[in-house]
């Protein structure tokens, strides 16, 4: 039977101002921040993300979203939390979508 982990899924936009995150800056954030934190593993999918601004207007960018499954400790959530101003950072963001649930995971 499984355990009680956190799901946390984290919703990485690849537009930025000075245009499109390339495939070479997202595998070296993966190597330097992502598994840097989170060793034991994670999975992570691309994908199209839409949403509307205030003004009504309807954007849409690629995505790449990590999926970690971890107990629920203040040191990852600071992890994550790190993680995500890193990202930030690092690629001119303004936000990052986090989202996590309780899951019955086994290994």
């Amino acid at each position: 039977s499984g355990i009680v982990y956190m799901r946390t899924t984290l919703y990485f936009g690849l537009a930025r101002p000075a245009g499109t995150i390339s495939e070479k800056q997202w595998k070296a954030f993966v190597h330097e921040e992502v598994t840097a934190r989170f060793p034991q593993g994670f999975t992570v999918w691309e994908a199209q993300g839409q949403w509307q601004s205030p003004n009504g207007h309807i954007s849409r960018e690629r995505s790449k979203v990590p999926l970690l499954v971890h107990s629920d400790t203040t040191a990852i959530r600071d992890s994550i939390t790190a993680l995500i101003a890193s990202y930030k950072r690092r690629f001119q963001q303004e936000s990052v979508l986090w989202e996590t649930a309780m899951v019955c995971a086994a290994f």
